[in-house]
């Protein structure tokens, strides 16, 4: 038996014993029967309301527990469903007690997860309206009074540390650029104009919206500072190239220019406004010296034109050059050609160049040519002979190659701008003929001069006999010997002998040895004495000794050899 069943008992006995009592009680007073009925009445009354209430009350219990339970499970679909919970799951077999007490704490529970949801819904709300502000972007998309997801949250939370990220991105960019954009306002020497550059240079950097706008804008601001600074930077030095060129033309004096040269580096706006009041004075300057500056401006034309390989009537068509009426259209015309000139040698400075190293070439090779005829050259102590002959030869192997790559740039030139290229008034590989045509032309000049002067020579030795020729160069150390020639008994046998000794030559003293003419009497051997080849002493030592390279490079240099043959052959001494 349950408790509440005994203690119910008890009442019960309690109040069997409590009416016995009080009937023993109105017994001993002697109440009446209708009264002791009466105040039973009373006291059945009394206990039935009491009974009554206790019972209302605990309806009351029962119906406030229904209500609240229901009122539970009410509210607690509502927050699973605000939170995407599943929904609780009812114990069976409780009493409605313990079924409200639980499905109360549930609810709690969820009230609870509702507020911690919220409250970090509101403080990513704030965050993300800060970076907005900061960013100048759209915010998340979730509204403050809804009840966020778990995954909701989470991506909220990415989109949060994806804006922090970029702000610190923007951040670092805006500081580089602002710091860039400082820079080169100071370099310009210009201040903050417009609201945005003043935003961007004196406000404070966290106060600055990085959006991607401004960040562009930025970029753009940027882009016109550097477009100023570079027309600035050209400006100056389009300034200084032609200060320089009147300081030339002007002939300033050192000290003038070492004392402006503090702008001829730099390029802010102080230097350019200095450049351009400098510009401006030379050119009064020069207005008031104009026929000097354009005789310096003719003398630059003149060494453009050797550049370019102008020819005369090229030279002669730009008339003003020998104009002698000195004014300021004369000047302009002046500058004009020679600016003219410049750009023409830049624009084909490459074919240019390599006109002028073949013209270096040729000119190196028609003097090494000339070298080679010249008698003089065995005398030389240094080995020249041999590097001139190498070099020679060199440049006889490269001059086809250089002018086989020039004509190559030359046709690709040519196909380009739809003209000829000139040299001094004609195609360069027509030029190039020609210089080896008359080339080849005074070769042949020269050894018919040799042949017509050795044939002379000889018709001279066949008549006249031989004579002793003085040497160019150098003599024998020593005496001369008697000739030791055979006494022949005519004259003709004389004339004969000495005609045969017109032929022998010494090597070392470049001598040769013909009998006088008219030949003296036979007795005059005794007393006078002729010097010969064949009679003279042998050279000296020393002599000998400077004459080895030479008789060595004879020997051993085919070249030469051939060479030398040639011009004994030709009958000239070598």
């Amino acid at each position: 038996m349950r408790k509440s069943e005994v203690l119910a008992a008890e009442s019960v006995s309690c109040l069997n014993k409590a009416l016995c009592h009080l009937k023993d009680i109105w017994e001993e007073i002697g109440i009446p029967e209708d009264q002791r009925l009466q105040r039973t009445n009373v006291v059945k009354s009394h206990i039935k309301n009491l009974l009554d209430m206790m019972i209302q009350e605990e309806e009351s219990l029962k119906k406030r527990l229904i209500l609240s339970l229901q009122t539970c499970k009410t509210e607690m679909e509502k927050l699973c469903l605000e939170l995407q919970l599943p929904v609780f799951e009812e114990e069976a077999g409780i009493s409605m007690l313990q079924q409200e007490k639980n499905i109360r704490t549930q609810v709690e529970a969820l009230i609870k997860e509702k507020a911690r949801r919220m409250q970090q819904l509101k403080a990513l709300l704030e965050q993300d309206q800060d970076l907005c502000d900061v960013l100048c972007s759209v915010p998340y998309g979730i509204a403050p009074d809804s009840v966020p997801s778990l995954e909701t949250l989470d991506n909220f939370h990415q989109h949060i540390a994806n804006q922090n990220e970029e702000r610190v991105k923007r951040h670092a960019k805006f500081t580089e650029l602002k710091k860039q954009i400082i820079l080169y306002m100071e370099e310009l020497d210009r201040v903050p104009e417009t609201s945005f550059e003043k935003d961007v240079v004196c406000e404070d950097e966290d106060s600055f919206c990085l959006s991607r706008d401004n960040i562009t804008s930025l970029k753009l601001l940027l882009c016109q500072l550097e477009e100023h600074k570079a027309e600035n930077e050209a400006m100056c030095e389009s300034h200084r190239e032609k200060i320089q060129q009147l300081w030339d033309r002007l002939q300033v004096p050192q000290e003038e220019r070492e004392a402006f040269s503090q702008h001829m580096v730099t390029s802010k706006k102080r230097n350019l406004d200095a450049l351009q009041t400098e510009v401006q004075r030379l050119e009064e300057l020069k207005l008031q010296n104009i026929r000097n500056v354009i005789d310096a401006i003719r003398s630059e034309i003149a060494v453009f034109w050797e550049k370019c390989f102008l020819s005369t009537d090229q030279r002669q068509a730009f008339t003003p050059y020998f104009s002698e009426d000195f004014t300021e259209d004369l000047l302009s015309l002046h500058d004009a050609e020679i600016q003219r000139l410049k750009q023409h040698y830049e624009d084909h400075k490459e074919l240019f160049e390599g006109v002028q190293q073949w013209e270096q070439s040729w000119r190196l090779f028609l003097e090494l040519e000339k070298k080679a005829t010249d008698p003089s050259r065995f005398t030389n102590r240094g080995g020249n002979l041999l590097k001139e002959e190498k070099q020679r030869s060199d440049l006889l192997k490269s001059l086809p190659k250089i002018e086989k790559r020039l004509k190559a740039q030359i046709d690709t030139w040519e196909q380009e701008q739809g003209r000829d290229f000139q040299v001094n008034g004609q195609k360069f590989l027509q030029y190039v003929e020609e210089q080896w045509e008359l080339h080849r032309i005074e070769k042949e000049k020269e050894k018919l001069e040799r042949h017509i002067k050795k044939s002379k020579q000889t018709e001279e030795d066949m008549l006249y006999g031989t004579a002793v020729r003085t040497p160019t160069k150098r003599r024998f150390l020593g005496t001369a010997t008697p000739n030791k020639s055979r006494k022949m008994g005519n004259a003709t046998s004389s004339i004969s002998s000495g005609t045969s000794n017109s032929t022998m030559r010494s090597v070392y003293g470049g001598t040769v040895c013909r009998s006088p003419a008219p030949r003296p009497p036979l007795s005059a051997n005794k007393t006078l004495a002729v010097r010969t080849p064949g009679g003279c002493k042998p050279p000296h030592p020393r002599l000998l000794g400077c004459n080895k390279e030479n008789e060595a490079q004879l020997k051993g240099s085919s070249p030469l050899r051939g060479f030398f043959a040639l011009h004994v052959i030709d009958g000239e001494p070598p």
